[in-house]
């Protein structure tokens, strides 16, 4: 038997197991050095942001949240220990030296004291914390925000109901994983913010407008006095205390110069303390400074807050190509020297570990999850494409560099050049995922339709996982409702319980299901667990919308917004004037549910091949003994292969949960739209859920995002696309991003003709006007030999949920999960 065709990754491993040189390491030497101490370590806990933090908290009770958290960051900034890394071109880190995570007790502090000790022992993305720093932790943090966090006063405040579909336990710590809140372990959903206002005006500009704005407040204006001006005063003290920060980067570069033996490195530490002397106070001149500027930005926004999936980084290739044009005509800069930078940049974004304390944030973002999307390509404002040089040269670093940081974004439009996509698709082919696509013909027009201007919604940034943000149009940062609509599922054949949950009456009595006698009656029992759970996920957002204005300021991110700093409201707060804002609420198992009810209809209600109790004794027993039950629902039709028959299903799950968000969005006076975007949550969704009639085993991962059920995509790639669409109502807004996961074999995208393959493949993405899309190129084979010796496949990055990690830090739930994974071998 021949030996598969290899994707470039899987090529890059093989070589590295024969013990034969690695090419990367000639051409890369600095990124060598540096990527050595990160890759594969586990991460330790840097305690130093929540003791400073919470430090200042205590001192200034009593005071305007703004002016506090404001107060609380200079204290940390004034504080917290700096470091310069060895080899690096740029300063700045928030952790000690090594990869790294850091704690927000205003988040978790009830229990973090609990945390801390079983960390470091978890399955999910462990951590290390010292003896001395965990006793900091139990002793003096956590105590002090006991009785004070969001996550407390949310579980306090939800009626009985809704608890009880939201949490496991009394005092909510653990999730019932059927209508899972996200907002308690994170400050902000993913956002990006304005980096170009950043490198033009620097903070001194920003400083400036903010001391004009205060100046110009009404003395005898009740608002403006107790609203406005401590939030004007709060970012006069963040511009400050982010220039004190970076200074003290300078100092210590400035140090280590002065005693520094190799002459080459103390020119670069002197150039790096000059550097940042001036930004990012002062407009960045150079592509050096600007990266530099970008740097202590995104860093201090991760000392500000916890933003859920990581502050993502924007459009690069557009706010750095001036400075990289300028630089290159002067000769001050090449592909190269440019590389070398933006690798310097990957390693300090590997290097930070977005830590979830919580269990149910651990379980949504396994494999140290991260998503700090870097957007590459779309159009411009004006509506012309945007691509250019840095576009083609983030490419090349993504294939060429060896992890998986940064998560890139690709924006592809109707008019993406051909050697974009050619370049886009070669990148893919590569094998670790990336970059993932996002559909300007999709996004654009939804984003006009819901009050964006044309030239904000062109001018949009991929955000988190499969998320677009107009970072000063758009301030909603509160996190939505995962929904578990397979336990709605089996909730409608129990008559309102779950097999996980015995004794709990989690939904209405909607009969058993051996009296449905009717795929009608069916269809109005499911329908009724349906709006049941959307309706929990509603009741529930009003109370997070509601209360995280109480808990959560963000000064420096509101600083950066050109609304937020206009009528002198942090981005925090409810309601931001002029803003269009986008929320949702997360449609979790949409094949599983589709699929069970078209073989239901199918076998039993049309073909009456089956009655309903036979099904119900199959799924008691978990298809054990009933194994030719189980294959006869399997064979039913199903979402994902262009068939009428499913689709019609899916496309009315659809509507009438788009018609619920249409309808009842206005009351939270946001667009909280249908969205399909799980991350892993599909994982634990599915552990609570026992077997579905179309044939999942029990406990079995549910579909994930708007991809077909496992292994029920049985027509091809290109009838996954048609599903996807004949899925959607088109003439309904109320929806949002669909993540869709498509895996190919390296055969069926060898060579030249794979590659023009795969380009017209994303074309038909895009002419279907469908919102995301990503890859995994990988042989069936490699994943299950990484399954049985993850140590020779330590460094297998695979694509998971709008983010790629290394396959063996993922749990086999997860695991099982990518291989089953319908593996495409012609497109």
């Amino acid at each position: 038997m021949d030996s598969p065709i290899l994707s470039p990754q899987e090529t890059r491993l093989a070589t590295l197991a024969a013990g034969l040189p690695d090419p990367f390491l000639d051409r890369h030497e600095r990124a060598v050095r540096l990527i050595s101490r990160v890759q594969g370590v586990k991460p330790t806990i840097d305690v130093e942001r929540a003791l400073y933090f919470t430090r200042s908290m205590a001192q200034t009770r009593g005071k305007h949240l703004s002016t506090r958290w404001a107060q609380a960051l200079r204290h940390v900034a004034a504080n917290i220990t700096v470091y310069v890394t060895d080899d690096q071109l740029l300063l700045g880190r928030v952790g000690q030296p090594g990869r790294h995570g850091i704690l927000y007790p205003e988040l978790d502090g009830d229990f973090l004291d609990l945390a801390v000790t079983t960390l470091s022992d978890r399955l999910s993305s462990p951590a290390v914390i010292s003896p001395a720093d965990a006793r900091l932790v139990i002793e003096e943090i956590a105590p002090f925000w006991k009785g004070k966090t969001y996550h407390e006063a949310l579980s306090q405040n939800l009626p009985e109901d809704v608890f009880a579909l939201t949490y496991d336990d009394p005092a909510g710590l653990n999730s019932r994983f059927i209508v899972n809140e996200t907002s308690s372990f994170r400050s902000s959903i993913q956002w990006v913010h304005d980096y170009e206002k950043v490198l033009k005006k620097g903070f001194k500009g920003i400083a400036a407008e903010a001391e004009a704005r205060l100046q110009a407040l009404d003395p005898f204006d009740p608002v403006d006095q107790t609203e406005k001006k401590p939030f004007y005063e709060a970012v006069l003290i963040i511009c400050e205390a982010i220039a004190l920060w970076a200074r003290r980067h300078a100092e210590l570069a400035e140090e280590l110069a002065s005693a520094e033996p190799n002459p080459e490195r103390r020119a670069e530490l002197l150039t790096m303390a000059a550097i940042a002397r001036r930004v990012p106070w002062e407009p960045a001149t150079s592509f050096r400074e600007a990266i530099q500027s970008q740097w202590f930005t995104q860093l201090f926004s991760r000392l500000e807050q916890k933003t859920g999936t990581i502050i993502s980084n924007g459009r690069m290739d557009q706010y750095l190509y001036p400075f990289y044009q300028k630089d290159k005509e002067l000769g001050l800069v090449d592909e190269d020297k440019a590389l070398e930078l933006l690798e310097c940049l990957w390693v300090g974004l590997a290097e930070f570990v977005d830590l979830y304390i919580s269990p149910a944030g651990g379980a949504f973002n396994e494999g140290y999850a991260h998503w700090e999307a870097v957007t590459i390509g779309g159009q411009t404002p004006d509506g012309a494409d945007a691509t250019n040089e840095l576009s083609h040269l983030f490419l090349r670093s993504k294939r060429e560099f060896p992890l998986h940081y940064p998560d890139l974004a690709a924006r592809i439009h109707s008019r993406s050049p051909q050697s974009f996509l050619w370049d886009v698709a070669e990148t893919i082919k590569d094998g670790a995922g990336f970059p993932k696509l996002i559909n300007d013909e999709e996004v654009v027009p939804l984003y006009v339709q819901k009050g964006a201007t044309f030239a904000e919604a062109l001018d949009y940034a991929v955000s988190g996982c499969a998320e677009a943000r107009m970072p000063n149009r758009d301030a909603y940062t509160s996190g939505g409702a995962y929904v578990n609509f397979a336990a709605a599922l089996e909730m409608a054949l129990r008559d309102g319980r779950m097999t996980k949950y015995p004794g709990v009456q989690l939904g209405p009595k909607t009969g058993a299901a051996k009296n449905f006698t009717s795929y009608g009656q069916l269809h109005q029992a499911y329908l009724t667990q349906h709006l049941w759970l959307l309706r929990a996920a509603f009741i529930q957002q009003r109370h997070v919308n509601k209360l995280r204005a109480r808990h959560f300021a963000q000064p420096m991110g509101s600083a950066l917004h050109d609304l937020c700093l206009r009528h002198g409201v942090d981005l925090h707060q409810e309601f931001v004037p002029e803003s269009v804002n986008f929320g949702y609420v997360e449609f979790i198992g949409y094949g599983t549910v589709t699929d069970s009810l078209a073989a239901l209809k199918k076998w039993v209600f049309e073909e009456r091949r089956l009655t309903m109790d036979q099904v119900m004794s199959a799924l008691d027993n978990n298809f054990a003994g009933f194994e030719a039950e189980r294959a006869l629902l399997r064979s039913a039709p199903a979402y994902g292969n262009n068939d009428p028959y499913a689709d019609d299903i899916a496309k009315e799950l659809d509507r009438i949960s788009v018609e619920f968000c249409q309808r009842h969005s206005p009351a939270l006076g946001v667009h909280n739209d249908l969205r399909y975007v799980p991350f892993t949550s599909h994982v634990p969704f599915g552990r609570v859920v026992s077997a579905t009639p179309n044939g999942r085993l029990a406990w079995f991962p549910l579909s994930d995002g708007s991809s077909p059920s496992h292994g029920a995509d049985r027509s091809g790639p290109t009838a996954i696309l048609l599903s996807n669409l004949k899925t959607k109502n088109l003439g309904l807004s109320a929806r949002a991003a669909r993540m869709l996961n498509v895996k190919f074999s390296p055969q069926c995208l060898a060579g030249e003709a794979g590659t023009a393959k795969l380009v017209d493949f994303i074309r038909v993405f895009c002419d279907l006007k469908l919102w995301h899309i990503q890859f995994n190129v990988i042989n069936q084979s490699t994943l299950l030999r990484a399954q049985k010796e993850p140590d020779l496949y330590r460094h297998l990055i695979v694509r998971v949920a709008g983010y790629s990690a290394y396959f063996t830090d993922l749990s086999v739930d997860l695991q099982n999960d990518l291989i089953a994974r319908s593996c495409h071998e012609t497109a």
